[in-house]
């Protein structure tokens, strides 16, 4: 028998708070292993852009998200995602982004 415990999106949410944009390329980031510097250039981004985008400082547009997805190789409509629900955030409304795809 398991002794894991398997968490949901709310149990996450409780424990670290409301994922971001910043917090998921960090992630995904150090992951791989990379720097700051070795990843904004494969994602051709300045290093300086990349450290605002993950601490939070900026916010990239959904189109900018977009085409950090297809660098990444993921689904554009996680980081579309994550880019409106930050934007949100920083305006202090509080609402929550479901994306569709048409």
């Amino acid at each position: 028998m398991s002794t894991k415990k398997w968490y949901g999106e709310s149990d996450l949410v409780e424990k670290f708070g409301q994922m971001t944009l910043g917090m998921f390329l960090t992630a995904f980031r150090e992951a791989d292993e990379l720097s700051q510097s070795d990843f904004a250039k494969k994602m051709g981004l300045s290093r300086a852009n990349l450290c605002d985008i993950e601490k939070g400082r900026k916010v990239p547009s959904p189109e900018r998200a977009a085409k950090i997805a297809k660098k990444l190789g993921i689904p554009e409509q996680v980081l579309i995602q994550l880019s409106i629900q930050d934007m949100l955030s920083a305006s202090h409304m509080q609402y929550r982004v479901e994306l569709k795809a048409a």
